[in-house]
């Protein structure tokens, strides 16, 4: 096979995906599982450099060029997405397998520095801790074999994003052992629908973690508006744990997305976005903040930027910060929030129930929607989803929306003890949202008065509580059946005395 023939090749979505369950498996939990993502990155660019090198020089020579001419033209920028060093192609890389660690090393570094969007991206993880232990060096060098056998110059951005997506929601359960959070991803799905993002909006993470609710946000705008709609929508997000931060990065352009803009740094105490003097407002709010997140207490919030404005309703007890976040998301927030909290801040009393009370007052609560239990991998709590809005249509106002959808799951297919929503509950608790009233047992409309006679309590059972089906008893022919098991007793009965009668006689 040809180079040409071989830049050809588009690698399917199975073949990936078989890929990067054999890297899993490699790995187990001695490797980092981030290493995987940033190999999987580097490969991408190198075969795309590739061919669009290829595609320049064949272009160029069919131009009229001498071959010294255009291959020395078909290197520049211009006909590539990204700078790519030709050095540390994956092919020269294979050429130094000894050598490895340092030469991925040499190749992020310089990646990053001849392109600015990747700087703190690519070069924020070191492939030299692979060079003190030969066990660890065995396996990126199985890694590395392992995608040397994949081509994804031509395989799409969809593609590339689902490997993604699998490789870490695999590696969730685990991570969140350590603290990470992870979003369920029909979550993330429900979230983006209900918000309904449009063309030309601007849509905010404040907890961004790998950026898959921004991602989720573009895609339900690509799938309903068009590709070239999705590019008209403005992403933003801060994410305090800048290893995170690079593979958010990573993560939006493997799904093809470009230009997200991405910071790093405590939301809480110092928001990135700003606007003049103050903070920036975005037309969406979205995020899955740390639940009962602790430290930020009145003294630290006192400390942080824009604290006056942006924590208004009141200051949080110090452990547990889920009205702080709440508070920070409705400040940067025009139109819609959409928010993944712990269900207890949703009738816990103290300083989180004035800040609660102050937000019920204002009108500024839409839906509250209880999860099933057992969806998310670092708790088996239900969990909940409020949905706020500042352009209430007028038919909403005064009146919150409660869904209990705590029965609308299924089993996990992979990870055992885990439920998940299906499609059928999604858009089961999207129309429900959508239609704004009663429904039996599931949902149900409640007037701002009736939240302050229970002491602005939200808690959704106290709302609306599923219905149990009552079985019909047909009384009669339960009647007849057991007589009819009374009568076949008495006939059994009848000859097990006969046959001891037998035997006493004999």
């Amino acid at each position: 096979m040809t180079l040409a023939d071989y830049i050809d090749i588009e690698t399917t979505r199975d073949e990936l995906i078989r890929a990067c369950k054999q890297a899993a498996d490699l790995i187990r939990t001695r490797v980092d599982y981030k290493y995987i993502l940033v190999l999987l990155f580097l490969k991408r660019l190198s075969d795309e450099w590739k061919r669009e090198y290829n595609e320049a020089l064949k272009t160029l020579l069919d131009k009229g060029l001498s071959r010294e001419e255009a291959e020395k033209l078909a290197k520049d920028k211009s006909f590539h997405r990204f700078e790519y060093p030709e050095k540390y192609t994956w092919e020269e890389l294979r050429k130094n397998i000894n050598e490895l660690p340092v030469k991925l090393s040499e190749a992020l570094k310089l990646l990053a520095e001849k392109n600015p969007e990747l700087q703190g991206v690519v070069d924020r993880l070191d492939f030299l801790e692979f060079t003190r232990h030969r066990d660890n060096f065995d396996i990126l060098v199985q890694l590395f074999e392992l995608f040397s056998g994949l081509n994804l110059g031509r395989t799409s951005d969809s593609i590339l994003g689902d490997a993604y997506e699998w490789i870490i929601g695999y590696f969730a359960p685990q991570k969140a052992k350590e603290g990470e959070v992870f979003t369920p991803s029909e979550v993330v799905e429900l979230i983006a629908k209900i918000v309904d993002p449009k063309p030309m909006d601007s849509v905010y993470d404040p907890a961004a973690g790998y950026a898959r609710m921004l991602i989720r946000a573009y895609d339900y705008v690509k799938q309903k508006y068009g590709e070239e709609e999705a590019k008209k929508l403005f992403l933003y997000g801060q994410e305090v744990n800048p290893t995170t931060y690079a593979i958010a990065k990573m993560n939006a352009i493997v799904h093809g997305i470009k230009d997200i803009k991405l910071e790093v740094g405590d939301t809480l105490k110092n928001p990135r976005f700003k606007e003049g003097e103050t903070f920036r407002k975005f037309d969406i709010v979205i995020a899955n903040p740390p639940w009962n997140q602790d430290g930020y207490g009145e003294e630290e919030l006192k400390k942080a930027e824009f604290y006056d404005d942006r924590f208004k309703y009141g200051f949080t007890p110090k452990q547990s910060a889920d009205w702080a976040w709440i508070q920070h998301m409705l400040a940067s927030a025009k139109k819609k929030v959409g928010v993944v909290i712990d269900n207890g801040c949703l009738f816990r009393g103290g300083k989180e129930k004035q800040i609660r009370k102050a937000v019920i007052e204002d009108d500024l609560i839409e839906c509250v929607i209880l999860l099933p239990e057992k969806l998310f991998y670092n708790t088996g709590a239900p969990g909940a989803i409020i949905i706020f809005n500042k352009q209430k249509p007028e038919e909403r106002k005064g009146r919150i929306l409660f869904i209990n959808a705590s029965n609308e799951f299924e089993k996990h297919p992979e990870v055992r003890k885990l439920n998940r929503l299906g499609e059928k509950h999604i858009e089961k608790i999207v129309n429900a949202y959508r239609e704004f009233k009663d429904g039996d047992g599931f949902c149900r409309v409640v007037s701002l008065d009736e939240i302050k006679e229970n002491d602005y309590n939200l808690n959704v059972t106290l709302y609306v509580f599923p219905q149990e089906e009552v079985e019909v008893i047909d009384v009669a022919k339960e009647w007849r059946e057991l007589k009819a098991i009374e009568k076949e007793i008495e006939k059994i009965e009848g000859k097990i005395q006969s046959y001891l009668n037998e035997i006493y006689e004999a």
